[in-house]
């Protein structure tokens, strides 16, 4: 039986008239019978007597009519329940760690704003583990700072970013304009782990210069490399936008790297087959979004790549 039976049903006990049931419903009189007739023969009972042209409903009637009811009612709870989790619900994001601690915490609380009834559930870790995740099953949407390499997943550019040389106050190369290419390979590197996006920038752009380099420490995130540094450990490349407050009280010193620069796009990635419901979708229009968002997200890059999300 299905829950057109059940309605139909439902309309013939309030009506007591199969005629008027099928007005209200916008069916035919015998479409109400063959639903009547075709419940009575599923159950093996009567629903109604019909005497003198008059319906009364039976005991058993009376029985299948409070589970009609009960089941047309949580049918409709399940509806609503379904369309609010479709357009407000959870998403759930990964970000990798510098668009963690830098982009998406500010990105966050002004989409909370426009969309109070959405909870975001973050998970931040290096961009191979994000794709790792999105593929999974397990993240809906990440926000990543390195290239994915399956093509299983849809990714766009979102916003730009720049890597820069940084020392400590003690360094020699603090008090320096520029510095040499070829003076970074005398240097130690603190640098990201394997996997990381920035990591993977610094090594691709090294490489392409033909550039070694010497790495003596490896951290899975960006405090610990901004401490090291500013207590004179070595050097790293790292995203401007993670030591802005530490260059600005003197702490640490980025430095110009003559002919040499490390750029990078952020992506907003996905899995190919993602069914994206509206609350994800409205969160995407957001990261594209050309009004210069609080996020912070170029809105140059934003409307190049909006469509392409679509």
């Amino acid at each position: 039986m299905t829950l057109r039976h059940f309605r139909i049903f439902l309309t013939v006990c309030n009506q007591m008239n199969m005629t008027k049931a099928a007005n209200i419903l916008f069916i035919s009189q015998s479409a109400v019978s063959q639903a009547i007739s075709e419940l009575e023969a599923y159950y093996n009972v009567r629903l109604f007597e019909r005497l003198s042209r008059k319906l009364y409903l039976t005991h058993a009637g009376e029985t299948l009519r409070g589970y009609a009811l009960h089941m047309i009612h949580m049918n409709e709870e399940a509806e609503r329940e379904m369309r609010s989790l479709n357009q407000n619900g959870v998403i759930r994001i990964g970000a990798s760690v510098t668009i963690g601690a830098c982009v998406l915490p500010k990105a966050a609380s002004s989409f909370r704003k426009e969309a109070p009834g959405l909870t975001l559930l973050v998970t931040e870790d290096n961009t191979a583990k994000i794709e790792l995740l999105i593929l999974s099953g397990k993240l809906d949407l990440g926000l990543v700072e390195g290239d994915v390499t399956s093509s299983d997943i849809v990714s766009s550019a979102f916003a730009e970013d720049a890597l820069v040389l940084i020392c400590g106050r003690s360094h020699p190369f603090f008090r320096r304009r520029s510095v040499a290419p070829q003076e970074l390979e005398r240097e130690n590197f603190i640098l990201r782990e394997a996997g990381s996006g920035t990591r993977k920038t610094f090594e691709t752009v090294m490489s392409e210069n033909g550039l070694s380099w010497t790495t003596t420490w490896t951290c899975n995130n960006t405090d610990t490399i901004k401490t090291a540094v500013a207590e004179g450990l070595g050097v790293s490349v790292i995203s401007q936008r993670a030591v802005t407050q530490e260059i600005k009280a003197g702490i640490l010193q980025s430095i110009p790297i003559s002919g040499l620069s490390f750029k990078r796009q952020f992506q907003l990635i996905y899995h190919k087959n993602k069914y994206l419901t509206e609350a994800m979708t409205r969160f995407i229009a957001f990261c594209f979004r050309k009004d210069g968002s609080p996020a912070g997200f170029s809105a140059k890059m934003q409307e190049k790549n909006c469509a392409r999300l679509k």
